[in-house]
């Protein structure tokens, strides 16, 4: 009975992962408000880190197409110069530019971060300031596409994303609101916020592996851990298609009215 009941809260936080972490509502945030919630205490980052990573390969399989597409274009354009292979070129500077704020700072403040700014009030305030920048831009319709990015672009965004750092404030939330600000067309704010996550996520899972094989519980912890990192990738992968039609249709104030009321119940009652 008490491994069913490790494996049904494996099972719920795999779930809760993915279906967060593609939409603008804070994942990190709402892992640390579901553990307070439930009383689900998981120790070190093993964790965190293997979600992450199925949630990583989930936006792989989106936009495969779009990273292939990228790199052969990318690879072309340096060995010919084709100017119809330009705009991708740029495209992944900017993705190069627009990650370096977040892994620099989660570099040198990771561990600060994480010591200072997870307690619940914080998580509570980080929610509703999630919630007032999505409903600033949910009207917004832009005219730029991925060829009209600039760099001023790729660094406004990536500093959006290094703010989303903080648990409560939504990576996908930041990044979007930041390239929508700047102009851009939702598709583009969409797939260039979600490429953004590929290597900060990358990243993190190839720093992480020696925290997963140095885990003294890993061991018995391999079913568990196996369940929640499945339920996360399927979750992560419809809850992405998702939100992509939901974007689509420009219906972020949903998010926004969703991030007030959770962040209001936290910092009142918790």
């Amino acid at each position: 009975m008490e491994q069913f009941y490790l494996l049904l809260k494996y099972l719920f936080l795999g779930l809760f992962q993915g279906i967060t972490e593609p939409i603008p509502v804070s994942s990190s945030g709402h892992i640390v408000l579901a553990q307070h919630l439930f009383g689900l205490n998981i120790e070190g980052l093993s964790f965190e880190i293997l979600v992450n990573t199925a949630s990583l390969i989930a936006v792989l399989i989106i936009y495969r197409e779009d990273i292939i597409r990228l790199i052969v274009n990318g690879l072309k354009f340096l060995k010919t110069k084709d100017p119809n292979s330009k705009s991708d070129f740029q495209f992944i500077i900017y993705l190069i530019i627009g990650t370096i704020p977040a892994g620099v700072i989660g570099v040198l403040f990771g561990d600060v971060i994480e010591a200072n700014l997870k307690s619940l009030k914080v998580l509570g305030f980080a929610l509703i300031a999630t919630g007032i920048a999505l409903w600033i831009i949910r009207n917004l319709r832009g005219r730029k596409n991925d060829a009209a990015l600039s760099v001023k672009d790729a660094i406004i965004i990536g500093l959006a994303q290094a703010v989303a750092l903080i648990p409560g404030i939504s990576r996908s939330g930041a990044t979007i609101v930041a390239a929508m600000l700047r102009g851009t067309k939702q598709e583009t704010a969409l797939r260039f916020s979600f490429l953004l996550y590929i290597p900060v996520s990358l990243g993190v899972t190839v720093l992480g592996i020696s925290d997963i094989l140095n885990d003294p519980n890993v061991s018995e912890l391999l079913l568990p851990y196996t369940v929640a990192f499945f339920a996360s990738l399927i979750a992560s992968y419809f809850s992405l298609k998702w939100f992509m039609g939901i974007m689509a249709r420009g219906n972020l104030k949903y998010f926004a009215i969703y991030c007030f009321i959770v962040g209001a119940l936290v910092v009142i009652f918790l």
